[in-house]
This record gives C-alpha cells, sequence and structure tokens, in this order.
C-alpha cells in the first residue's frame, strides 16, 4: 500500500543546499563489471551508478574519487547523502565532520551532525550546529524545526514555541508548523493549547495517516474522545485495516487515554525528519527522502512507520533487493509486519518471483480473511501469474468483505470479471463487467472489455460496437482500445474501416505484436496484400506467444483462405411477443414494419384468427399476438 504523503508543493523538491549536481540517467547494470582508475573514470562511475539507484556502488566509487580530491565540498555531499540513504551512520557522521570543516553551511551535513547530538542527548551542541545552516527552503524548515525540538530537550518550551513561529517561508511549511507545535505542546503537557494548532493542521490535511493519528491522540487527551474516534473512523472507516490506525481506534474505545506521538526531544526530531522525508517523495532520486527517513530511524529506532518509508522510496524507486530487505527488519511481533509482507509481495511479483509474491501476501490474507486489501493484492499477483481461478478466489473473498464506501469497488469486478474470462466462465465474467459498469458507467477499459468480448463471441453486437466506440472517445491515444473497435469493424466485415482504426492502433502502439497482425488480417480483405503480409511479419518480429507465431507464420506462407471470409452482422432486432394496434394500422402495415415483407400478414392472421374475424378488420386498442419470424 502506498504511504501517505503530506500534502506539499513541488517546490520542497528542491535540494538542500543548491550544490548537487543533477544525474544523467544510464542503461542499469552499466557500472556492474567497472573498476575505475582514475579521478574522472571515478567519479563517472559514480554518477552512472547513483543515475541506476545503486547507492552503494555509488558511495564505493565517489569514494574512490575523493582519494584524489580530498578537500572536494560536492563529492564529500554526495558521500554523506547517499551513506545516509543507505544506512551507513557511522560513515556519514566522519565525512559530515570533514565536509563542515571545508563547507561550513552545509546543510545535510549540518543536520546529520545535529541529529548525532540530539540523539546522545547534547541540544546545545545540536541547537550551534543547526544555527549554521546555510537558508534554502528545506534546509531552514528542518533546521527551525529541529531548533525548537532541541530547545525543548532543554526545557525551552516558550522559546520553542517562538522559534516555530518565526519560521517564514513558502505555503507548505504552515502544516508542519502547526502539527509539531501542537506535539510539542503536547509533550510539555500543554495539551489543551495543543488542540488548537493539531485542529489547523487536521482542516489542512485530514487524509494523511500520521496527521489524523496525532489530532486523535492529542483530542482524547484533551478529554475529547469522541471527536478522537470520528477522526480515526472518517479516515479508516468503522473496522481499520491499516495497523496503526486499528491499533489507536481499540484503545480509544476501550477508554485508554493515548501516550503523545513525540513525548522528548529526540522522539520529537525524529517526527520532524519522518513527516519531511515521507513528503519529500521520490520523483528525484531516493537518496534525499531515504536519507531524512534514516536519520529518523537513526533517533528512534522503534518507531516502524518511518523504516516503512524508507522500504517504500526504494521500492518506488525500484531496487526491490534494498526495499525488501528494510521491509525484513520490521519484527514480527509489530502490527505494521502485516503491511511489510504485502510490499514484500508486491516487490518480488515486480521481479517476476511470483510464487513466492503470492506466498509472502497468502499468508497476510489467510491471517485475516476479513482484510479485503490483502485479498485483492493476492489476486493481482495471481492474476499477473495467470492463475485466473486462484485470482477469481481471491477477488471473491475481497469482495465478500468490502466496506460499502470504498473506493474503486469497480476495478475489483473487472479484475474478478477478466479472472473469469480467462478461466473460461463467461456467465460469471459478464455479470462482473456489468456490475463494474454499474458502479462507473463511462470507465473506458471496462467498456472495452465487455465490447470486445461481445464482438469476439458474435453476441450483442450493437451494443458491443457502441460500447468499444465510447471507450475510444473518452481514450481516443490508448492503442489496445482503438485496436478493439480496429478488430470489431473486422468481425463485422466492414474492412475499410477495420483498416483505419488499425492503422491508427499501430501508430500508438507500433510494439504490439497483436495489433500489427489484426492490422494485417484487415488489409489482406481491402486488396492489399502486400501490406498484409509485411505487416505479419512485423508481428512475427514482435515476439508473439508460441501460439499466435504458428498462426502467423502460416498467414505469411499462405495469406488468408480465398473464400469468403465469414463475418458477424448486428442481430436483427427482437420481435415482441404481442403488440396493441394503433389508430391506421393494419395487417398488411405491421407485417412489412416487424418482417420486412407485407405478404407476411397471413402469419398475422393465423396466430390471431380468434380474435380477428373474417372480413379481416383490427380495431384499435386490440391486442396482437405476434409470431416469430421465418427461421426462428
Amino acid at each position: 500500500m502506498p504511504r501517505q504523503p503530506l500534502p506539499i508543493t513541488s517546490a520542497i523538491l528542491l535540494m538542500l543546499g543548491g550544490s548537487t549536481v543533477a544525474l544523467a540517467q544510464t542503461a542499469p547494470g552499466a557500472v556492474d563489471t567497472f573498476e575505475p582508475t582514475t579521478l574522472a573514470g571515478s567519479y563517472l562511475a559514480g554518477r552512472s551508478a547513483e543515475a541506476d539507484y545503486d547507492l552503494e556502488s555509488a558511495v564505493r566509487f565517489y569514494g574512490k574519487a575523493l582519494e584524489s580530491d580530498d578537500a572536494n565540498p560536492q563529492l564529500l555531499e554526495r558521500i554523506v547523502m547517499l551513506q545516509l540513504a543507505t544506512g551507513d551512520m557511522s560513515g556519514a557522521f566522519q565525512n559530515a565532520d570533514r565536509l563542515v570543516a571545508i563547507a561550513p553551511g552545509n546543510p545535510i551535513s549540518r543536520v546529520a551532525l545535529a541529529v548525532q547530538s540530539l540523539a546522545r542527548g547534547d541540544y546545545g551542541e545540536g541547537r550551534d550546529g543547526l544555527a549554521r545552516i546555510s537558508p534554502a527552503q528545506l534546509a531552514t524548515l528542518t533546521a527551525g524545526l529541529l531548533m525548537a525540538w532541541a530547545q525543548f530537550g532543554d526545557g525551552l518550551v516558550d522559546e520553542a514555541i517562538e522559534t516555530l513561529d518565526a519560521l517564514t517561508g513558502p505555503t507548505w511549511y504552515v502544516i508542519f508548523k502547526d502539527y509539531h507545535r501542537a506535539l510539542l505542546l503536547d509533550a510539555a503537557g500543554r495539551t489543551k493549547e495543543a488542540v488548537e494548532h493539531v485542529g489547523a493542521a487536521y482542516d489542512s490535511d485530514g487524509t494523511a495517516l500520521r496527521i489524523v493519528e496525532g489530532y486523535a491522540r492529542i483530542m482524547a487527551r484533551a478529554g475529547r474522545r469522541a471527536e478522537a474516534i470520528e477522526a480515526i473512523t472518517d479516515f479508516a472507516g468503522e473496522v481499520p485495516l491499516h495497523p496503526i490506525a486499528r491499533t489507536l481506534l481499540d484503545s480509544l474505545r476501550s477508554g485508554v487515554t493515548p501516550d503523545p506521538i513525540a513525548s522528548d526531544a529526540r522522539t520529537g526530531a525524529a517526527e520532524v525528519l519522518y513527516g519531511l522525508g515521507s513528503a519529500i517523495g521520490g520523483d528525484n532520486g531516493p537518496e534525499l527522502p531515504a536519507a531524512y527517513l534514516r536519520l529518523s530511524t537513526y533517533l528512534n529506532p522503534d518507531a516502524p512507520l518511518a523504516t516503512m518509508a524508507v522500504g517504500d522510496v526504494f521500492q518506488d524507486a525500484e531496487r526491490c533487493g534494498e526495499a525488501i530487505a528494510v521491509y525484513e527488519s520490521i519484527p514480527a511481533t509489530e502490527p505494521l509486519r502485516r503491511n511489510a509482507d504485502i510490499q514484500i509481495g508486491n516487490c518480488l511479483e515486480s521481479i517476476d518471483q511470483l510464487d513466492q509474491a503470492a506466498a509472502r501476501i497468502r499468508r497476510v490474507a489467510d491471517a485475516n480473511p476479513a482484510d479485503f486489501e490483502a485479498a485483492i493484492e493476492l489476486g493481482n499477483v495471481y492474476r499477473s501469474n495467470q492463475k485466473f481461478e486462484l485470482a477469481a478466489e481471491a477477488y471473491s473473498q475481497g469482495i465478500d468483505h468490502l466496506p460499502k464506501d470504498a473506493d474503486g469497488i469497480w476495478r475489483i469486478y473487472y479484475f474478478r470479471g477478466i479472472s473469469y474470462e480467462r478461466s473460461s466462465n463467461w456467465p460469471l465474467a459478464e455479470a462482473d463487467f456489468k456490475r463494474a459498469l454499474e458502479l462507473n458507467p463511462d470507465q473506458p477499459h471496462v467498456l472495452n472489455y465487455l465490447g470486445y468480448s461481445w464482438v469476439d463471441m458474435g453476441e450483442n453486437l450493437d451494443p458491443a460496437l457502441d460500447m468499444i466506440r465510447t471507450a475510444v472517445e473518452i481514450r481516443p491515444n490508448d492503442g489496445y482500445i482503438v485496436d478493439s473497435l480496429g478488430w470489431a469493424y473486422y468481425r463485422l466485415g466492414r474492412f475499410e474501416d477495420a483498416v483505419a482504426e488499425l492503422e491508427r492502433a499501430v501508430e500508438l502502439r507500433p510494439e504490439d505484436p497483436v495489433i500489427n497482425d489484426h492490422l494485417g488480417d484487415a488489409l489482406w480483405w481491402v486488396d492489399r496484400r502486400r501490406e498484409a503480409v509485411f505487416q505479419w511479419a512485423h508481428a512475427r518480429d514482435l515476439d508473439p506467444g508460441e501460439d499466435e507465431l504458428a498462426i502467423i507464420l502460416d498467414k505469411i506462407e499462405n495469406g488468408l483462405s480465398d473464400k469468403p471470409l465469414e463475418t458477424l452482422q448486428p442481430e436483427a432486432a427482437a420481435l415482441p411477443e404481442t403488440l396493441i394496434v394503433a389508430a391506421g394500422d393494419s395487417l398488411w402495415s405491421i407485417a412489412q414494419s416487424l418482417y420486412g415483407d407485407g405478404l407476411q400478414f397471413l402469419r398475422l392472421l393465423e396466430a390471431n384468427a380468434d380474435i380477428i374475424g373474417e372480413d379481416n378488420v383490427i380495431i384499435p386498442g386490440m391486442e396482437l399476438v405476434i409470431p416469430p419470424a421465418d427461421g426462428n
């Protein structure tokens, strides 16, 4: 499950001080076997490793470069940042000492050394270092929040509040200031004062887990337990799945007064770094958020949320080996181990260890059958592994326990519908697709899947075509959906229309063998046969499945049959069982309308002989029995 970031503008993604060099992207694995011997080679190898998010290799290469240029502040800064991100705290602190001797205001080194001071209870030393940080948006906020907690550590509560009040900067400073004022006042025993500030933070973002938790704890500690319970249930439901929310809600309902989130300077500073590290995100790489989060866990090693967030950073960077190692470090006795196991399963799936992924998530789902999130994650893994019957079972378990107000319920029916369809259970698949459309009528993927399936089976052709057209209108640049429309036209024998749509689909998805194969088929039937063979040859070269390859090779060799292609036609509208005669109707006009042939009035006479007289006259209001058309 994704972590819950605090709302923050993209400005927070700026580096701490501006001296960090932007990285060029390189191919993964480019430095696996390369051992540079020169300063330039080592530096470039470090950049390459860092671009590939191989942070430990980057530290090694930058360290080699530093041997030839030991007073280079840029190299030292990168090494400090990366050592923090990888959890080498001792090495990071040593190099931070070296760096501040060269660049006294360097932000990341000053923050690291301040954390080291706070961890050993030397709050005065921590404040001295923080006061020397060079100004920059993130550095200024970090230093100010940590300074306030260092002052708190020395008993200077009012001075700490003044420090927070004096912090000025972008609008995204405000929520951090309100939140930490509240935590600091609560830790000082001034809980009633904390209520105002935590309320402001909650009003700014009542969707972030930590803000909701802080609000609930402070409200309960201020004697407003009902409001605390309401905040948790609004966020996570009456029976929360998230372990933090569930544990806190159980405590509140049982009458327990919860502890503060931060009870001292050390845990308060850890909360600063956890909040900022979670908010930064990894769009610019994992090293900065990971560095902040590692510093948080250094101050408060018993805080599993920060550890989970470190794992999330590496998972987002597609460094699943590092992510799994972090998740595995969460003790089995921790409630958050449930989340860690699900994330480990997701990581294992992403590196194609599908059986291991399913086993890991199955363990969570079996431990709590009501855990619909785990069941759905398990279904996703089975579906990726083409174990569709097992996927459908897992989705069914999730659906059985879905809360009525859960977000995105249509997706679960859609995924289960796919699993049923792939396991040859079309009636159940069709019902799920229809249910998904009831929940989200304009969902293009569901419209496309159901419409395509109907066309492929020769059923409900008119509504199927309308569905696919609607999907294309909603997603005109989705090559797969455009391909569905082209293939529907093909199945209906509208080959010119099929070519037009399939050519566009190939432009949108040139790498897809199925779409290229479809275009070849359509080209064949509009007498563009050389182009058709070229298109099939292209599909052959795009690594189709084994079964598809055999069919493509036969078409390249022999083309399609010269016999007329058996195409599908839209079904005639079903005839009514009865019809009420309207003014001006005659048996002839009714037969012409229903059967396309006025002479069929004789069939109407025969079917209604008991109510039509010998003069064959019908009168308005008369109810006629309508026999089926010939051949039906």
